[in-house]
């Protein structure tokens, strides 16, 4: 049972979502992970972009930091660093996939939920906004344009923020995805799903790809889609780590969740005896 206050909490982060500009925090990335027990943790705002270069920990590094629980957030998993902006972030290690994902599958999957309805179920009494889901069925990745740049008001707020702070290395806003991402899948249940993929880690991918690709978004889009989708469909044993969107999961939607991390460690495949 994690307490109001967590000193010295140990996580294991395996959740980094793509930065958004907020009018309040400005640039906010929202951090998830699990506890030495398997407990969830989300740990929000976290001006990711902004720590000091030591501090801007990666996925799949135990990290160590004073949190406490965001009053303002009913998510039972939902926690603040104790001195917010100020709080120092200590990493202590980082698990490496050298002994095939082992020591990676041993923390993340100590909880898996097969059914979608269940987790639905548990959002709704117990305030349950963070799981790990199993895919029966990758039926499709999708893709969708969207708004190209971000709101007027956040470039203004940035500006402000400059200003009036004297932060002259402020880092401007990160680049906009051009494009939305989603799988359309089943689970246990039978019901066909389609959620948006919030991961930064597929950001990076679409941007890397433009970069190599003299900025053509339809080769950038057509290897996102690859490694997504024929990829990790045939040659990975593939997870989604979901979470509700505070709003979304307040408003009682019938379903609440995204995905916000894609665990994809190989298959496993069992060597047949020859006789």
């Amino acid at each position: 049972m994690l307490g109001i206050e967590i000193p010295n909490a140990k996580i294991l982060i395996t959740v980094k979502t793509y930065p958004m500009p907020t009018p309040r925090y400005e640039e906010i990335v929202c951090t998830a992970g699990l506890t030495e027990e398997g407990d969830w943790i989300r740990i929000y705002p976290v001006p990711y972009r902004d720590l000091p270069f030591n501090q801007q920990y990666k996925k799949y590094d135990w990290i160590l930091l004073n949190l406490t629980k965001n009053k303002k957030d009913f998510r039972k998993e939902s926690y603040s660093p104790k001195k917010m902006f100020d709080e120092k972030i200590d990493i202590l290690d980082s698990i490496s996939t050298k002994d095939g994902w082992k020591e990676r599958k041993k923390i993340t999957l100590k909880n898996i939920y097969y059914s979608f309805d269940e987790i639905i179920a548990l959002s709704k009494t117990e305030e349950v906004s963070l799981g790990t889901i199993k895919p029966q069925k990758i039926i499709n990745f999708e893709i969708e344009s969207t708004d190209r740049h971000w709101p007027e008001k956040y470039s203004q707020k940035m500006e402000q923020y400059k200003l009036f702070e004297n932060v002259n290395n402020r880092r401007s806003l990160i680049r906009k995805l051009p494009y939305k991402y989603y799988y359309r899948f089943t689970t246990l249940d039978g019901k066909e799903r389609k959620l948006q993929i919030f991961d930064w880690e597929i950001g990076a991918l679409f941007w890397n790809c433009m970069e190599n690709h003299k900025y053509d978004e339809d080769k950038a889009n057509e290897i996102v889609k690859k490694k997504y989708f024929e990829e990790f469909s045939t040659k990975k044993d593939l997870y989604f780590f979901v979470g509700t969107t505070y709003r979304f999961h307040k408003m009682g939607m019938e379903n609440p969740f995204s995905i916000i991390g894609v665990f994809y460690p190989p298959l496993e495949r069992q060597l047949s005896l020859q006789l």
